[in-house]
């Protein structure tokens, strides 16, 4: 059971029902076989043994071949090898303890789902053998209750080292036994005040029948006393009262209590807080059930108390989200939340208690429960361990980083420019985002550019789980209530997940986005997003696949990659995917895509046989996957063939894996390691051919039947060089981690942590964590890409700067020409001023001198006439004043000269100057 506000790591998704594996068709069988193989396969290779998938008909048991081993008891190996994580003395001891809270939660899903439906398929009257260990139901059943009797001890003995330690730090998780004087009376009174008001205690007897015990739920399991004397005694010594006050409260209780009461339940209020601090140095406390504990006695004063206990009972949750979904007039999302009701309904499948139960309490627990005694498991462990993800919040910030990991949040993609569009770098080329390392913001943000942009058609995508507060989301219900066409795909069968999708899909039908739900016998379980945009040159069909959900609180802490790009096949393989979808057609017509159940597994196939053929005529092979799982019967038998033939396979695989490696002649070039860490390994990655040569995919798709067989998956080439490179060096770092990676051997142990450590020169031990690494990386490499961009920015404003600086002085320099020109204007308007005035006063010296002649003439002539003297006076004043007619236009010529060279120095026509114009004027 996930338990909200807390993250978990996610082992496996759980496989709806464990029945016998189908055969294929033949042509899926073959499919990329060469004639030859079979042949060579008789001379270098063991028979495969026959396992039957029943008894044959003489009633032999089947023989389970010795590479294969049971899934069931591989996943339990996963879980111990995460607590091994709480046991591991260089993890911080916070983050340790949260490791023991994830086998917890892990275990506790393991059994709601996959030893619910075993319990179920038990009950089936067919005859159901494993096809990987030869194991009916039963025999698994008590397999698993018998390997987790194991592992009990194992996190009691973790949880209780952790606890010391954190005692050490200032940390201390006290039991009522622990308690000082102070700390007792300070419990008491808050419980009084803020636990009792919410409590609903009861009483099992006739007249109260046994209740209804929630899947997961704590209570506070009290057994009391039937004696009526013994009540009277301990109710009088309680009270502390005189003799009369005994006889007269005993009389009272007597006539309170019910008759026939042995037990009694206290639910755990959710209105209470968990974790209650106490006073004392540094941070001590007690958890609420044990609080409760403590005061039994007076919540049931009216009956003896014999003892206490905490239990929690686990519930078959594995629903057939199926059955009695034909109905034609029922909305299917109303379907799924009458199913959800069914869950915590089911039957008991395991009991926990904090102590072992008294025989009359088990027997009781067990005969109304319907549980067996090797199903119930007693430890001092708390039996709800998820209050451990709030403790750091509660400590002083310097104790907080002392215990926990450094703080680390996705960065920013280095390959994405945060000051351009994303659509537009995406067009440009495509992009391979990692998470965690890098953050899904980017993704997001496109998603916000696409429901702005005014060239985006339409926006499509499948949505298997999303986060409760999900921007992803809410930028897609942007787009629809800004015009564009929004397609979701809803997965409302998302184990655990089934509520937060009925209520995203109704948000997003009311935004008016057209609401799709998967195939009635398919989960659609792809990752896959179609943006369609039309461009000047016709329609873009930007696409992004993920190996991961588009989930950003899971983003942070698994590991996955995504991939967007332009590419024109891939965008119509998109479109024609979303078009099957709303169809409910399983196609097999794309031009480039994997997609299950049709094609993933076949591809694979025949891409194995591929590597057979070239390791048969010497050539370099290989194989590669990265799988959260690997359970896929076909797949395994077609990775020993391999094996046989010579191929080298390195399978890297967080959780099951039915293949078992170095099994003499069938899997001895096979290698099978994994990695548990503060990150949860969830990529998908099939690799085939050597390293230099390899065709690297990446998938949404585990190597298991119900990925390949029973799911809508999807997978795609990395055709790009540089990000096939990418991908490759992320796989150099994580198989070269000498801290976190440990390799599943042939008897089927793992190596132990640390196992492929070096020494340094001084003996010391030298790990190489390579989640570390890849987060370190990313800060760095996202730091350096700040720093290019700040120096891209100051080299921008520089160049601004400059271009300022360079208009200015172009603005100054062209006013500079401007009064130039306009100084060589006037200097040359000066000089033809000046030009004029002389040849003004020179005509004017002419004419004095010819009228001085002509004075003289006239005096001459006057002095040999008389009488005329009047007229004459006149005549010669009229001579002096007039011009000679020859000589008359000079002035105009001078006017006429200086209008020609305001003209020419004046190209947009002014008024001549003033200057210019009283010359004019004197020399007219």
């Amino acid at each position: 059971m996930k338990t909200p506000n807390k993250p978990s790591i996610d082992l496996v998704e759980k496989e709806q029902a464990l029945q016998p594996k189908a055969v294929p068709d033949a042509a899926q069988a073959d499919a990329g076989n060469g004639d030859a193989r079979n042949a060579d396969a008789d001379r270098t290779r063991k028979p495969l043994p026959n396992v039957q998938s029943g008894a044959d008909a003489e009633g032999a048991a089947p023989i389970a071949p010795p590479y294969l081993q049971n899934r069931e008891l591989s996943w339990l190996a996963f879980n111990e090898r995460v607590l091994d994580q709480g046991a591991d003395e260089t993890v911080p001891l916070l983050e340790r303890l949260n490791f023991i809270s994830i086998f917890w939660s892990n275990l506790q899903e393991f059994f709601m789902v996959r030893v619910g439906s075993l319990t179920d398929l038990a009950l089936v009257k067919k005859h159901i053998v494993d096809s990987k260990s030869g194991l009916t139901p039963a025999e698994q059943l008590a397999a698993i209750y018998e390997r987790c009797h194991e592992l009990y001890p194992i996190q009691e003995r973790t949880f209780e080292e952790v606890r010391r330690l954190l005692r050490e730090h200032g940390v201390s998780h006290l039991r009522p036994k622990d308690l000082n004087d102070e700390q007792r009376s300070f419990l008491t009174r808050h419980v009084h005040q803020n636990v009792m008001p919410f409590l609903s205690p009861q009483i099992i007897n006739a007249r109260h029948p046994f209740p209804h015990l929630e899947n997961g739920a704590l209570y506070v399991v009290v057994r009391l006393d039937e004696d009526r004397d013994a009540a009277k005694k301990k109710a009088a010594k309680a009270k502390g009262a005189d003799k009369s006050e005994r006889a007269e409260k005993a009389d009272k209780a007597k006539n309170l209590g019910a008759e026939g009461v042995t037990l009694g339940l206290v639910p755990m209020p959710r209105q209470c807080e968990r974790v209650i601090e106490l006073p004392g140095e540094g941070m001590q406390f007690i958890l609420l059930e044990h609080a409760i504990e403590m005061v039994a006695a007076e919540i049931f004063s009216m009956y003896a108390v014999k003892h206490t206990n905490v239990v929690c009972v686990t519930r078959n949750a594995d629903l057939d989200a199926t059955e009695g979904s034909d109905e034609a007039d029922e909305d299917y999302r109303e379907h799924m939340k009458r199913i959800l009701k069914k869950r915590s309904r089911l039957a008991p499948v395991r009991l926990e208690c904090e102590r072992p139960l008294s025989s009359t309490l088990e027997k009781l627990l067990l005969k109304r429960l319907g549980l067996k005694a090797h199903q119930v498991y007693a430890t001092p462990v708390p039996l709800d361990m998820s209050y451990t993800w709030g403790l750091g919040a509660r400590l002083p910030e310097k104790l907080r980083a002392a215990l926990t990991n450094p703080p680390f949040s996705p960065q920013w993609p280095a390959c994405l420019d945060r000051n351009r569009r994303i659509i537009d770098q995406v067009a440009e080329r495509e992009v391979l985002l990692s998470y965690p390392y890098e953050s899904m913001d980017a993704f997001v943000q496109l998603l916000r550019e696409a429901a702005n942009d005014p060239t985006v058609i339409s926006i499509k995508i499948t949505l298997y789980r999303l986060a409760s507060q999900s921007h992803l989301a809410e930028a897609l219900i942007a787009a629809a209530e800004n015009g564009k066409e929004v397609t979701a795909l809803f997965e409302l069968r998302a184990r655990f997940d089934e509520s937060n999708n009925i209520e995203w899909s109704q948000r997003f039908e009311q935004a008016g986005c057209k609401v799709i739900y998967g195939f009635r016998d398919f989960k659609v379980h792809s990752k896959i997003c179609c943006i369609t945009r039309q461009t000047d040159s016709g329609l873009q069909h930007i696409t992004q696949l993920g190996t991961g959900n588009y989930n950003e609180k899971t983003a942070k802490l698994y590991t996955d990659l995504s991939f967007i790009t332009a590419d024109e096949t891939i965008g119509r393989d998109a479109t024609e995917f979303f078009r099957n979808m709303g169809l409910e057609n399983t196609s097999d017509n794309y031009g480039i895509l994997w997609v299950a159940p049709l094609q993933i597994k076949p591809m694979i196939l025949a891409n194995i046989d591929a590597q057979i053929e070239r390791a048969r005529a010497g050539r370099p092979c290989g194989l590669f996957f990265k799988t959260n799982s690997v359970t896929d019967k076909d797949v395994i038998e077609k990775i020993v063939e391999a094996s046989q033939a010579g191929v080298p396979v390195t399978m890297f695989v967080r959780g099951i894996s039915c293949i078992v490696p170095g099994i003499e002649g069938f899997t001895d070039n096979v290698r099978v390691v994994s990695i548990v860490g503060r990150l949860l390994e969830h990529s998908r990655i099939y690799g085939f051919g050597p390293r230099e040569d390899m065709k690297a995919y990446l998938s949404s798709a585990d190597l298991m039947t119900r990925n390949m067989d029973k799911r809508i998956e999807i997978a795609w080439p990395i055709l790009d060089a540089d990000l096939r490179e990418q991908i490759l060096g992320y796989l150099d770092v994580c198989m070269s981690d000498t801290a976190k990676l440990r390799e599943l051997l042939s008897d089927r142990s793992y190596t132990p942590l640390g196992a492929f450590a070096r020494r340094g020169n001084e003996g010391e031990t030298e790990l190489f964590d390579s989640q570390d690494f890849l987060i370190k990386r990313a800060q760095q490499r996202r730091l350096e890409a700040a720093e290019r961009e700040a120096s891209r920015d100051v080299a921008r404003r520089r160049a601004e700067q400059l271009m300022a600086t360079n208009e200015m002085t172009e603005r100054e320099a062209n006013g500079k020409d401007v009064r130039l020109s306009d100084a060589r204007a006037s200097a040359h308007e000066a000089e033809v001023i000046a030009a004029a005035a002389n040849t003004a006063a020179e005509l004017a010296v002419q004419a004095a001198a010819r009228a001085a002649e002509q004075a003289a003439q006239a005096a001459k002539t006057a002095e040999g006439q008389t009488g005329s003297n009047g007229d004459e006076k006149v005549a010669l004043e009229a001579d002096i004043i007039e011009v000679p007619v020859a000589e008359s236009n000079a002035p105009h010529a001078v006017e006429a000269q200086l209008s020609r060279v305001t003209a020419a120095s004046e190209p947009d026509a002014r008024k001549p100057s003033l200057l210019v114009r009283i010359l004019s004027k004197f020399v007219r």
